[in-house]
């Protein structure tokens, strides 16, 4: 690895795909769970001999040979790993110092380490336990669309056919010229794949996708009993909530009801936009809730929800993740995790085209509430969106104002989470994390030092609460 690229690592510090490691001695087990949550998630780089905030310390010279000899010799060992790995690790040198690098890939198989599945979130490695989140990980590196599954017991009296009077409407006021105009209901069925042939049984039947979408309550909660949407309007009472809406109907109806919700709750701000009065409120509400109903992974136990508070609202939803971290429109890879579901979307006029909705939420957001979103791609999806009622693009009330206080004291890193949290609307250390780009073993040092220096203090409970700006 030249100097250059490495230097730039450094820089950039631990994540979902980086980790450093000073091993002194020899490789230990952190090291074999670091390289097994990288198997099991997008693969990244692991380098021996360097300090967890960057600074380069080295391995001992006289053990590089070692180092790599035992790294090779546990990895294809399989009462270590199973199934067992090849690896490449490599030895370069970077200001006198001796590195080891050990590139890891990410193949289609689920790995253990000592018995044990470890994953990766944001810097850290975590042992997976839960079967759910073990069927996750298997459908993700298997590139499995659950939405696919086949219900040969599902009958047309299972299904709302009722609906297509309303979805012909839909089509025809998006498309008037669409091909579905002169299908019947059946015929419509079939060319949006919702009705199809399990490859393995060859039996026929309504797939999962149908059910979601054009399926009666009863039917859903049979085959997807974890199908359901908590609504939450959380600003006064925030250890519970002022106003609740379950949603566990199918989904071209659950997105007017959390829609409604959200038009109850939330600001119609005025703007005009090419001597057109929008709804900015319509839009970004829009984008947040097709998102969590369009891409979400149905088969998972988490809950989705919808939250909005005093100062911030938020989609949360469990996602049969691409990656990790967070989403900016100059790194989005549009990538359809229900391509059924979104094709019927789009075909109704529910939804744009694919990657369309970052776009139009880093740009509405910030004329709505004066700050930008935040999108983190993981096991669960979140979508952020900072709110401020005083705030009015048009009117230039409310423009956030840069903090008055003395932050010359701090390092690049410090700084970069003292901004992150006096942006308001993140909360936990994985959100801080992405927000500022700084790994969260990271953050978590920096907010010691944050709290100690009087900048920042902890508002609420230890469960709901937050840092934020002193």
């Amino acid at each position: 690895m030249d100097a250059e690229k490495f230097r730039s690592i450094l820089k950039g510090g631990e994540g979902v795909s980086v980790e450093f490691k000073v091993c002194q001695k020899s490789p230990g087990d952190d090291t074999y769970e670091t390289i097994c949550s990288f198997l099991n998630r997008v693969g990244g780089d692991i380098f021996l001999g360097v300090r967890d905030d960057g600074t380069v310390r080295g391995v001992p010279n006289d053990s590089v040979q070692k180092f790599i000899n035992d790294i090779t010799s546990t990895i294809s060992n399989p009462k270590n790993f199973s199934p067992t790995v090849y690896l490449a690790p490599e030895h370069f040198v970077y200001e006198d110092k001796d590195i080891i690098h050990i590139p890891v890939h990410s193949p289609s198989e689920v790995y253990r380490y000592k018995g044990v599945i470890h994953d990766r979130t944001n810097s850290s490695d975590v042992k997976v336990t839960s079967i759910s989140a073990i069927t996750l990980m298997y459908n993700r590196k298997q590139n499995i669309f659950t939405e696919r599954k086949v219900f040969p017991n599902i009958k047309d009296d299972d299904m709302r056919f009722d609906l297509f009077p309303k979805i012909r409407k839909m089509i025809l006021g998006k498309y008037p010229d669409h091909p579905w105009k002169d299908m019947t209901d059946k015929e419509i069925i079939q060319s949006a794949g919702l009705y199809s042939e399990d490859p393995e049984t060859g039996k026929q039947g309504y797939n999962l996708a149908a059910i979601l979408l054009l399926g009666k309550d009863s039917t859903i909660k049979r085959t997807c009993p974890t199908h359901r949407t908590d609504v939450l309007l959380r600003k006064y009472n925030v250890d519970r909530y002022d106003d609740r809406l379950i949603v566990e109907t199918n989904l071209i109806e659950s997105y007017p009801l959390m829609l409604g919700f959200a038009e109850k709750h939330l600001l119609d701000k005025f703007y005009l936009e090419k001597d057109q009065n929008i709804s900015l409120r319509g839009i970004i509400a829009r984008e947040m809730l097709i998102n969590s109903l369009m891409h979400r992974e149905f088969t998972s136990t988490y809950f989705a929800k919808f939250v909005i508070e005093k100062d911030r609202m938020f989609t949360e939803n469990a996602n049969r993740a691409a990656g990790a971290g967070p989403i900016t429109p100059d790194s989005l890879e549009p990538i359809s995790k229900n391509p059924i579901i979104a094709a019927f979307f789009r075909n109704i006029g529910y939804a744009d085209e694919l990657g369309s909705g970052t776009r139009k939420l880093h740009r509405y957001v910030k004329l709505y509430s004066g700050k930008d979103p935040l999108m983190m791609e993981g096991d669960f999806f979140k979508i952020i969106v900072p709110l401020n009622d005083e705030y009015s693009f048009d009117a230039n009330i409310g423009q956030p104002k840069e903090t008055t206080a003395d932050v010359s004291f701090l390092s690049d890193t410090e700084s970069k989470v003292y901004r992150a949290i006096c942006g308001g609307s993140v909360t936990t250390i994985g959100e801080i994390a992405a927000m500022s780009g700084v790994p969260e073993r990271t953050v978590r040092r920096a907010i010691g030092t944050l709290g100690e220096g009087g900048l920042i203090t902890r508002k609420g409970s230890k469960k709901t609460g937050k840092w934020v700006q002193k």
